[in-house]
């Protein structure tokens, strides 16, 4: 695949896509469900980011992610990004909508 560019930029469009994998279904874990189950439907209603420092995408980093709500159809989750030396670089929201289809 090659280097990154130096553009920090393109660093924080990778980190905006990498965020929203597997991001929801953190809400579905206590209930015993998967997201790719054919019975649910899971959709985001909105995704915000915050970068606090800058960071090279190439490097490791760890996703810490917990859902601090997962009730009425609704799943919330929070994460945070951080780099090799534990320092937070970016963190996220989301929130979405999270059912049983019925039969």
């Amino acid at each position: 695949t090659g280097p990154l560019p130096d553009d920090l930029r393109i660093h924080q469009y990778l980190l905006g896509y990498a965020s929203d994998l597997n991001f929801l279904p953190v809400a579905l874990q206590p209930h015993g469900k998967g997201f790719l189950e054919p019975d649910m439907q899971v959709a985001t209603i909105d995704h915000s980011m915050w970068f606090h420092r800058p960071f090279d995408f190439s490097e490791w980093l760890l996703y810490s992610v917990v859902s601090t709500s997962a009730s009425g159809a609704r799943g919330f989750v929070r994460g945070e990004f951080y780099n090799q030396k534990g320092v937070l670089v970016a963190s996220t929201v989301q929130e979405g909508v999270m059912r049983q289809r019925s039969e």
